[in-house]
């Protein structure tokens, strides 16, 4: 192995957020995203099926707790399952294929799951082993690269692409994608085309929102670009401040979507990181207190809380959940060397080269000022009484 000193790791303490949570509360949420892996090493949905995204989270949530073998073991499910074009189905269940489509979100995420294990342990073979599962998984999604720099979001089950793309995917690629350069400088086989991939992909999440589907009513969509890094400074501090108020809910949490009266554990850990990200340690730690609420007293997390009703919904414990209690929990209380790894991504720069003018429409006065300097904005939702589900 190439660039930093691979040194094999002794484990690192187990985070705490003093006055909110112990290191053994921590442990705790640990072992219940465990005890839902399945004998193949998938840790799923409260329903069995997996999806390799938040397979990626879990697994980076054990390794977090210091749980070294069930972690190791849902990044060798990954290896196994990675089908020959880089891809994952989005649903599994007991090893079965239940949704063939493959979504580019889920190809790219192990990326970031194989860097941050190599971050917290510093085991420079484990990286070696999974490096080409990560490649493969990048290779898959920048396929689906337009032009202008967005990914459209899934191919079909017969292999064709979809015709859209969507931000909350978009920013996560875009994390992925600094993490998979970093990663393959680690390997010795630095990747220049993912680099211009992901400053490609950053402007358009920066300075483009037309490029993606509306999903404004989702609160993901909202704090996205901020999380996975596309955003910094300024921009990110206008963003969150511009939907603070549409989907936070004092003493409570983040609304799923702005038009029904449900928080949810995952996206309130996930704004935690996002402020963290930025330095608003502040209001990271405020949520992160509030939204304990949902814990179980096993240690794991309820999925979220219809404040209206006065009940959980779903009525599940879910280990997406958990695990990004876990990294939230890390992030505020620094413990593993992973901790920082949204906030160390590196932000699109308004100096990165951008796709031709002619399909970009910035064209050169764009370097005059900052593009990212108002928020991104979208259109209200129109209220069709739906609630969303977590992608």
């Amino acid at each position: 192995m190439h660039g930093r000193t691979a040194q094999r790791r002794h484990p690192a303490a187990i985070p705490a957020v003093p006055g909110v949570l112990t290191a053994d509360e921590v442990l705790a949420t640990g072992q219940s995203i465990a005890a839902q892996q399945q004998r193949d090493g998938a840790i799923g949905w409260p329903d069995g099926h997996v999806d390799a995204w938040n397979h990626v989270e879990c697994a980076m949530a054990l390794s977090v707790c210091g749980l070294r073998d069930p972690a190791r073991r849902a990044y060798e499910w990954l290896r196994t399952t990675q089908r020959a074009d880089g891809s994952w189905p989005r649903g599994t269940a007991h090893g079965a294929v239940t949704d063939p489509a493959a979504e580019s979100n889920h190809a790219a995420y192990p990326a970031v799951g194989v860097w941050h294990e190599f971050l917290v342990t510093g085991d420079a073979d484990f990286a070696q082993r999974m490096w080409p599962v990560a490649r493969a998984g990048i290779e898959f999604a920048l396929g689906l690269q337009l032009p202008r720099g967005e990914v459209i979001w899934q191919r079909k089950a017969g292999g064709l692409a979809d015709d859209y793309a969507l931000l909350t995917g978009c920013s996560s690629i875009y994390h992925s994608l600094r993490c998979a350069v970093a990663l393959a400088e680690q390997m010795g086989e630095p990747q220049p085309d993912w680099e211009l991939a992901a400053d490609l992909l950053g402007h358009a999440v920066a300075c483009h929102p037309a490029a993606f589907t509306d999903k404004s009513w989702y609160s993901m969509d909202w704090y996205y670009p901020v999380l996975g890094g596309a955003l910094r400074g300024s921009a990110a501090r206008q963003r969150l401040d511009s939907g603070w108020e549409t989907f936070v809910v004092p003493g409570l949490g983040v609304r799923c979507v702005s038009d029904e009266p449900w928080v949810t554990g995952a996206e309130t850990c996930e704004l935690v990181l996002a402020l963290e990200a930025i330095g608003d340690g502040d209001r990271a730690g405020e949520l992160f207190e509030q939204v304990q609420h949902l814990r179980d007293g096993s240690g794991a997390y309820w999925t979220g809380w219809q404040f209206a009703n006065q009940a959980h919904y779903p009525a599940e414990r879910s280990s997406w959940t958990s695990a990004a209690t876990v990294l939230a929990a890390d992030a505020l209380g620094q413990a593993t060397a992973g901790a920082g790894i949204f906030r160390t991504t590196s932000a699109w720069s308004d100096a990165a080269p951008t796709a031709d003018p002619s399909v970009c429409g910035c064209g050169p006065a764009r370097s005059s000022a900052d593009p990212r300097r108002g928020p991104l904005q979208h259109p209200e939702r129109p209220r069709d009484g739906h609630l969303g589900k977590r992608a």
